[in-house]
């Protein structure tokens, strides 16, 4: 069985629901259809979820909403129109929504998750119309009926251990397909959560590993994964073919679009493999993401580059004989609600780093005078504006001058690696430059490991 996955591009208008619903009807082992809400049909258009948000602001602040709900639901209706669907399911969303925007505003953070929620929720049942249309045995199941369980902050949720056995129990036996809304679940008092922006991939990798899926097909705009962003190197033409799970988390750890970390580790947790493919050339065998692969030595297989990063570099002399020093310092940042990215140290240093997103300046204040505080240390420097690069491949491994080459190329260039620091398993390392070196940098990385 497959379990396969539409994003917001796949979905935009009635010609692209069209080719979901063939590309579904045209593979048998495509069971359970997982789907984003409509995205963009042009490029100066909007997400349905970016106009069901600014519904909710505008709801939340007393105002008249009329316009903004009336532009949603013709987003529906358009698609529904041109498939010939009838008045029914407009109805149904226009209702739906009504019924969400007259809920309870006590807490905004799940009035809005509700209506974002929306986007996905009214596409599938959308959807399941449209493969009814084409005389498939289709239906509409909700997250909540088959216990998609998540907890934590609105428009940051996580998913519940327990929700597994819930979508295996739920899935374990069902006939035709069944359309599933992505980017959301419930909380246990029943109100809804979702997961962070692209969401609808991760629920896509949830319900694979919990029906154990032979393969997780996640069809998005793209014929494979590239080795390196096509935006920034226009040139680069050949896909990645194969990729393992671990360079897959790497590089979407990296800022990789086509799919964000939390979006892998379900399936990487249940060994499915991972095919990306494209709706709008389904044709093309896209790229398998897979538990090992040949490889060639000495070869990445991709580089990735995120921005907005900073880094408090800590100084103290004998800090490698003071017994708990990292421990204490990594403790500020723990009760600070802080995660880190990167750690590269010396004998008397230790630098820490971090996204700038999670640290405003107040915090940064507070930080920065806990440590002089609690760890007397002889400097403390709070550095911004930094870019993180990642050459990742599992043919890197016992591979020398991997990193030379990449020195080499960045210093022909005249940019400067402010930390370098490489992992155990030496399927990667990890290069931080100046921010608006970036895009420099990563044509300089391509054109040394990628020659034409």
């Amino acid at each position: 069985m497959k379990v396969c996955k539409f994003g917001g591009s796949s979905l935009a208008d009635a010609r692209q629901v069209s080719k979901v619903v063939d590309i579904v009807l045209s593979d048998l082992q495509r069971r359970i259809v997982v789907v984003s809400a409509p995205g963009k049909r042009a490029k100066d258009d909007v997400k349905v979820t970016d106009m069901l948000i600014g519904l909710a602001r505008k709801s939340l602040a007393g105002e008249d909403a009329s316009a903004e709900l009336e532009a949603v639901v013709e987003r529906y209706a358009g698609i529904a129109r041109d498939l010939s669907l009838g008045d029914g399911i407009v109805a149904t969303v226009r209702a739906d929504l009504e019924a969400l925007l007259a809920g309870p505003k006590d807490d905004p953070g799940v009035y809005t998750d509700a209506l974002k929620a929306a986007g996905e929720n009214e596409n599938a049942k959308l959807v399941t119309e449209a493969f009814r249309a084409r005389g498939a045995n289709a239906r509409y199941a909700s997250p909540k009926d088959t216990g998609m369980v998540l907890s934590g902050p609105s428009g940051n949720a996580t998913l519940e251990e327990e929700s597994y056995a819930n979508l295996f129990r739920a899935f374990s036996d069902f006939s035709g397909i069944v359309v599933y809304p992505g980017f959301f679940g419930y909380r246990k008092d029943g109100t809804v959560a979702t997961f962070p922006r692209g969401g609808s991939d991760i629920t896509g990798s949830i319900l694979a590993a919990a029906v154990r899926a032979d393969v997780y097909e996640n069809f998005t705009d793209v014929d494979s994964v590239y080795p390196v962003d096509p935006r920034i190197v226009p040139e680069v033409s050949e896909g990645i073919a194969t990729m393992t799970y671990r360079e897959m988390r790497e590089l979407s750890y990296a800022g990789f679009g086509v799919f964000s970390d939390e979006a892998v580790y379900p399936a990487v947790k249940a060994r499915v493999p991972i095919n990306i493919r494209n709706t709008n050339h389904p044709s093309a065998p896209g790229t398998m993401i897979v538990q090992t692969r040949r490889v060639e030595p000495g070869r990445p297989v991709g580089i990735a580059c995120d921005g907005g990063f900073c880094n408090f570099i800590v100084d103290k002399y004998l800090m490698n004989r003071e017994v708990g020093f990292g421990r204490r310092l990594f403790q500020i940042l723990e009760d600070e609600g802080i995660s880190y990215e990167h750690s590269p140290s010396g004998i008397d240093s230790i630098s820490v780093i971090v996204r700038e997103r999670n640290l405003d300046r107040e915090t940064e204040r507070r930080v920065t005078a806990r440590i002089k505080r609690e760890l007397s240390p002889d400097n403390v420097t709070v550095t911004h504006g930094y870019a993180m690069l990642m050459v990742v491949g599992e043919g890197m491994i016992f591979s020398p001058g991997m990193l030379a080459k990449a020195a080499g190329a960045l210093a022909s260039h005249g940019i400067n690696i402010s930390m370098v620091n490489q992992g155990a398993s030496e399927i990667s390392f990890m290069i931080c430059v100046k921010d608006e070196c970036r895009e420099d940098a990563i044509r300089a990385l391509y054109n040394a490991y990628f020659p034409h």
